[in-house]
């Protein structure tokens, strides 16, 4: 997928007085006087539509940074969750929105979640495999979408099952005949719905995936304050839970 650039249609506000560092924020987030934002289609949960028209919680979450700030806001779409944080740690983004993982904490200072999603396998339909704990067992191939946060967690915590990277999880999963399938559930759960003739989805969740607002590592102290405090006012405001009921996704999502 490339990476379109997408502006919003109206001009942006002056800083809010009512955060004071707010101008240095502004100087530090973004220095090119436009805020950057990473935006990754490939998790339909945060973001849907197409690189001229992407919409979605993440989308709307750089918009109201970008306003808060007084700053117009550049999308740069990416079809996977490790090219949006390539586009950070390159520097050609300001901002990304991914989930908080320690091999990506050495480059992106994170806020805190503002959505919990969920990390789920499917298996062939006649696989003896009942339970999530069972997929951790030798012989056992796991599909894996290249560099997603359910990649990085599973490469590191796995004791005995192998892992199989993929431009899609489930697609390497089907191409290569392999043991399960790793995904986010909601995707997951449509994919399984639509071929229960071979495939099912297991109960129950192998991790959970807390997807944040995040910046370069090195920024001031006040802009990463500034970033977390802002996800925590438009987690309390009900912004992000009617972010998310716009974009179609359950509001239950909305991180405590």
């Amino acid at each position: 997928m490339t990476t379109t650039p997408t502006t919003p249609p109206n001009p942006p506000n002056p800083p809010n007085p009512a955060h004071p560092s707010a101008t240095a924020v502004a100087t530090d987030l973004a220095p090119t006087g436009t805020l950057r934002a990473s935006i990754n289609l490939g998790n339909p949960v945060l973001a849907q539509g197409t690189p001229d028209a992407p919409s979605g919680i993440t989308v709307d979450l750089a918009r109201e940074i970008g306003a808060r700030l007084g700053l117009p806001v550049e999308l740069l779409c990416f079809d996977a969750a490790r090219k949006s944080f390539e586009a950070m740690a390159d520097g050609r983004a300001d901002l990304c929105f991914l989930a908080v993982d320690p091999a990506r904490e050495k480059e992106v200072a994170f806020t805190s979640p503002y959505v919990v999603i969920e990390g789920v396998y499917a298996v062939p339909r006649g696989s003896a495999i009942t339970t999530v704990e069972e997929v951790d067992a030798p012989g056992v191939r796991i599909g894996v979408k290249q560099g997603s946060a359910y990649d990085l967690f599973l490469t590191r915590s796995l004791a005995h099952a192998t892992v199989v990277r993929g431009e899609e999880g489930v697609d390497v999963f089907r191409a290569e005949g392999l043991e399960a399938g790793a995904g986010i559930r909601q995707p997951m759960t449509a994919y399984t719905a639509a071929h229960a003739d071979d495939v099912r989805l297991l109960e129950g969740r192998f991790m959970e995936i807390r997807q944040a607002v995040g910046t370069t590592v090195g920024r001031r102290p006040e802009t990463v304050a500034f970033l977390r405090d802002t996800v925590e006012d438009l987690k309390a405001n009900g912004f992000v839970a009617a972010s998310l009921h716009r974009a179609g996704q359950d509001p239950a999502l909305l991180a405590p």
